[in-house]
């Protein structure tokens, strides 16, 4: 039995506004599961921003926001938030910065009027809407709280500051294009799949990742079967297998390529 381990942004869903799930793919998850094999998403996503469409393609669980959060076969194994005054003195902080942040919970996300808006920003927000999800929380709530947080930074921006407050606490990952993610210290796509491993009872020698981003890499690098999507350059050094695009059906032709299907 293998164990598959998809993410889910350019690795199943194109991106862009289309948001396409090649039909290759979908035969392809169903294959290899009728196989016996099982499928997980692990992504930097929280809970909440899975959508329907993705769920219906079929995953015996979830490790998302970056290992902050793991399910399987619906029971939630492991769930980190940060607290509360410390979630409200990194909001003052990303206000002294001059940068822009969205703050992600497994319930929902947290914006602040107060720092600057970004095209980033603007294009996250109008994707947000079209797909349904609320976008009315504020860091002003009383329940605002968060597991991991972006940011896009701007001319204006202080990003030493930044840096020097934020690294001893979240490994700061750089996704291209002035934009960051941050994941507090001790989590990552590969803690988490190191969590569902020792509880599933499978070893790494039969777990695969498919991923196409820079935070990606701690799930590539911690299997031996990695596999990264077509155009996604800056893996290629990090992975032992490059398929095709996503839309010349390269979840199929890995899957394909590894005997999974």
């Amino acid at each position: 039995m293998a164990v598959i381990f998809f993410d889910i942004d350019g690795t199943l869903v194109t991106e862009d506004e289309r948001a396409l799930i090649p039909e290759s793919t979908r035969e392809a998850i169903a294959e290899t599961r009728k196989r016996g094999n099982l499928t997980f998403i692990n992504s930097g996503r929280t809970r909440f921003n899975i959508s329907p469409k993705v769920k219906e393609l079929g995953f015996d669980g979830y490790l998302l926001g970056c290992g902050t959060y793991i399910e399987y076969n619906g029971e939630v194994l492991f769930s980190s938030t940060l607290g509360k005054d410390f979630c409200r003195k990194v909001a003052r902080l990303m206000r002294r910065c001059n940068i822009t942040p969205v703050y992600e919970h497994r319930d929902g996300y947290f914006f602040d009027d107060k720092c600057p808006t970004t095209e980033g920003l603007r294009y996250f927000m109008d994707v947000f809407v079209d797909s349904g999800i609320d976008v009315t929380g504020r860091v002003e709530d009383e329940g605002f709280i968060f597991d991991k947080f972006v940011v896009w930074k701007n001319d204006e921006t202080d990003f030493e500051l930044f840096r020097r407050e934020i690294s001893p606490y979240f490994d700061i990952i750089d996704r291209g294009g002035g934009f960051y993610e941050n994941v507090p210290l001790g989590f990552s796509k590969a803690t988490a799949i190191d969590r569902v491993l020792k509880k599933i009872g499978v070893p790494i020698e039969e777990a695969y990742a498919i991923g196409d981003s820079m935070n990606d890499l701690p799930m590539l690098k911690a299997v031996p079967n990695s596999i990264a999507m077509g155009g996604a350059e800056r893996i290629y050094p990090y992975v032992s297998y490059i398929t095709t695009p996503i839309e010349e059906d390269g979840i199929a032709n890995a899957l394909k390529h590894f005997s999974l299907i």
